[in-house]
């Protein structure tokens, strides 16, 4: 999805949570991997692989020129034959630990065997994130979560997962280089022109 279109989905959404709690989910998602750090791990359960997510954030580190955001996609079947890039099985969450960060996408309650995963990676170090239906058990192993309940006002979790990605490859550059991506300012300008008047108005 393209800048126009989640600003345009943004304006959708102004005046409820969604665009402030998504901000505030990406911004946990970009804080926590660091270049330097071991990478982002991104999960799915059993019947739900979160492709989308994957793809629009490997596209978000294309473009906002942060490699870290890259994602490595974690799946629960991986069958012989497939590519390198999805030929990454459960087994690589044993082997997660500290500098790492796990974005667990869960539309549904995770099964028992993810959890444990999840717990252990936790344990070794590793940052995790959640984003699903607000799962309880998924929700206290993360470190930050992000609720979208079924039937949720106005967005679904596929809705959820656009915004997220979009907004975590929001940043400036640094201040030496001295002026903001094209695309941050593109949103800040939108978010501008689409905001409600003041009060007083």
């Amino acid at each position: 999805m393209d800048a126009v279109r989640v600003a345009l989905l943004r304006e959708v959404l102004a005046g409820t949570e969604w665009p402030a709690a998504t901000r505030r989910f990406a911004g946990a998602l970009r804080s926590s991997v660091v270049p330097q750090g071991g990478g982002l791990l991104l999960v799915g359960t059993e019947e739900y692989e979160p492709w989308h997510l994957a793809a629009h954030l490997v596209d978000e580190a294309a473009w906002s020129g942060q490699p870290e955001l890259n994602p490595t996609l974690v799946r629960h079947q991986v069958r012989p034959g497939d590519p390198a890039h999805l030929a990454v099985g459960l087994g690589r969450l044993e082997a997660a630990g500290r500098g790492e960060t796990l974005l667990v996408v869960a539309p549904k309650q995770p099964d028992s065997g993810l959890l444990e995963r999840v717990y252990g990676a936790r344990r070794a170090g590793a940052m995790v994130l959640s984003l699903g239906d607000g799962d309880t058990e998924l929700s206290g192993l993360a470190h930050e979560g992000l609720a979208v309940p079924d039937g949720a006002d106005a967005v679904d979790l596929d809705t959820v997962q656009h915004l997220v990605s979009a907004a975590a490859g929001e940043t400036s550059l640094p201040p030496s280089r001295g002026r903001r991506r094209f695309r941050d300012r593109l949103s800040r300008l939108a978010d501008h022109l689409t905001a409600p008047p003041p009060s007083r108005w």
